[in-house]
């Protein structure tokens, strides 16, 4: 047995949570110890710009930001059905990243 970790990003929660849903759903039929989705706090990567390209005018500014979405899900099971469970269709924009360790 393993304990395997599996962490997924995203910038859209829609689609994180969808994959979320398909890899728990997935594992809870193989009936294997799930524990998740456990939802990390969002990282909001903010852009403040002057409008004006010289320095005169009023200061105007342009405010960006980039959400990223992270989560966890916590398996205890044999490392080829992992395969199996991880071989859904993953929507575009979902990273991945599984980490393995032996209990």
């Amino acid at each position: 047995l393993h304990r395997i970790r599996i962490t997924l990003t995203s910038r859209n929660v829609k689609s994180l949570e969808k994959v979320c849903a398909d890899l728990i759903a997935g594992a809870r039929e193989k009936e294997l110890q799930v524990a998740g989705p456990v939802r990390l706090p969002t990282r909001i990567l903010r852009l403040v710009v002057r409008k004006s390209p010289n320095g005169e005018g009023t200061n105007t500014y342009d405010r960006w930001e980039m959400r990223i979405h992270k989560r966890l899900i916590d398996l205890h099971s044999p490392s080829d059905v992992v395969k199996q469970i991880t071989s859904i269709s993953i929507e575009p924009g979902v990273e991945v990243e599984v980490t393995i360790a032996d209990v």
